[in-house]
């Protein structure tokens, strides 16, 4: 009798624990490159947040802290939770999406840009090469196993960031700065031979306009620039994605928690 009072004591403790614990591996989850995919059932990612949640929380469970007297201070530290859950979840996606906003640079300078196919991640102005790199992206995370570093930098976000804190906002926000501009920088690199070819060939496009007026250049140019892209990407896809996974790899072992 005495042991399940007690039991029923510790209830309450072990359930708000486990609420925050859910609270950030399960905002995190949602986010987290190849697991957190938007093509992914919302129930298989939900199921994936309980599972991580149940490891962590023998882990986990001598740091959390006591059960607040206040509901408000309960509910704050929920939303702190779910607020560093989103942002460690955000810093590895953001670094994902850098290979379809390649493909998207890409597919603008051969002339594919207006072949526009819905993407979940990138909007429906999306193009179909975005969209493939993008399905790309998940198959090498899973393949290269680099998915296990967002993970391992949520389970040490603990020691980090404890429970039912909020995350310091003064330190968070230059690395999020840095890392968006990263991003972009990363596209570009990995699009910078089709940047270049194209505008190389826009430049004779131009002399050639002017030095034959009457023709209709860009309009004849066209089938060209977009057969000289598609021989390209093939000779060129796998080191883009080669060089996408090494930036990638070096930059997530340096997520906060690692």
């Amino acid at each position: 009798m005495t042991d399940a009072q007690a039991v029923l004591a510790q209830l309450p403790v072990w359930g708000f624990g486990l609420v925050l614990l859910i609270s950030r591996s399960g905002a995190a989850a949602m986010m987290l490159p190849g697991i957190g995919e938007i093509e992914l059932p919302r129930t298989v990612r939900a199921g994936f947040a309980l599972a991580l949640t149940i490891l962590l929380l023998p882990v986990i469970a001598p740091m959390l802290p006591s059960v607040p007297a206040s509901p408000l201070l309960m509910f704050g530290m929920v939303a702190a939770e779910i607020a560093t859950g989103l942002w460690l979840g955000w810093l590895p996606r953001l670094l994902m999406q850098a290979l379809p906003v390649a493909g998207q640079f890409t597919a603008s300078m051969i002339g594919l840009a207006s072949v526009l196919q819905p993407d979940p991640a990138l909007g429906a102005q999306s193009t179909a090469l975005a969209r493939l790199f993008s399905l790309a992206a998940p198959v090498v995370v899973f393949a290269s196993g680099l998915y296990a570093l967002p993970l391992a930098a949520l389970a040490g976000s603990y020691h980090l960031i404890a429970p039912g804190t909020l995350l310091p906002v003064a330190d968070s926000v230059p690395g999020a700065v840095a890392a968006v501009g990263e991003t972009f920088a990363l596209a570009l690199r990995l699009a910078a031979p089709f940047v270049a070819v194209s505008l190389l060939w826009h430049c004779g496009l131009g002399l050639l306009a002017r030095l034959v007026p009457n023709l209709q250049v860009f309009a004849a140019a066209m089938p060209g620039q977009i057969l000289g892209g598609l021989v390209l990407l093939p000779l060129l896809a796998g080191a883009m994605l080669s060089a996408w996974q090494g930036e990638l790899r070096n930059a997530l072992a340096l997520l906060p928690g690692l």
